[in-house]
């Protein structure tokens, strides 16, 4: 989806875009392989989780249109009780709707937090090592192959 097309910005609902953050993150998730559950109800402190093989995360997603200086947007990391509590969620999935990108986020880096600047262009920003690091999710270090298949029938005889 690019910045143009991007549909989220013009949905002024907060619970509806919500709601439609969701779905996008669940789609590109998806699309990178990811196999994604949901809790019942909305008292939980997540809104996914990904089954990572060897454990389950939870994952807590938020949006953003909100400008932050000429560069950023600010990204509210609160329920309606004030910000999230300890072991709430294992990761942030923040999404600045504007620019089309994601940052995900493990809770150390961002617990009792109100809100966190988010930098897309700004290389030395505090979060831009966490911009679509979906290997995070997937429980992958960064620079790490899981694993690599291939077929002998791929290749000639010798």
């Amino acid at each position: 989806m690019g910045k143009k097309q991007n549909s989220g910005t013009y949905i002024k609902n907060c619970k509806k875009r919500g709601e439609w953050v969701e779905l996008v993150f669940a789609v590109r998730a998806m699309r990178l392989g990811m196999h994604l559950g949901r809790p019942w109800g909305e008292s939980s402190g997540y809104d996914f989780t990904v089954d990572q093989g060897e454990r389950i995360v939870r994952v807590q997603v938020k949006s953003t249109t909100f400008k932050e200086g000429a560069e950023g947007y600010s990204c509210t990391l609160k329920d309606s009780k004030g910000p999230y509590k300890k072991n709430s969620f294992d990761f942030v999935a923040a999404y600045v709707i504007p620019e089309d990108v994601w940052f995900i986020l493990p809770e150390k880096k961002v617990r009792g937090m109100w809100s966190v600047g988010l930098y897309p262009r700004l290389e030395r920003s505090k979060y831009y090592g966490y911009k679509e690091a979906w290997h995070l999710l997937r429980g992958e270090k960064p620079g790490l192959v899981a694993r690599i298949e291939a077929c002998a029938e791929n290749f000639p005889a010798v």
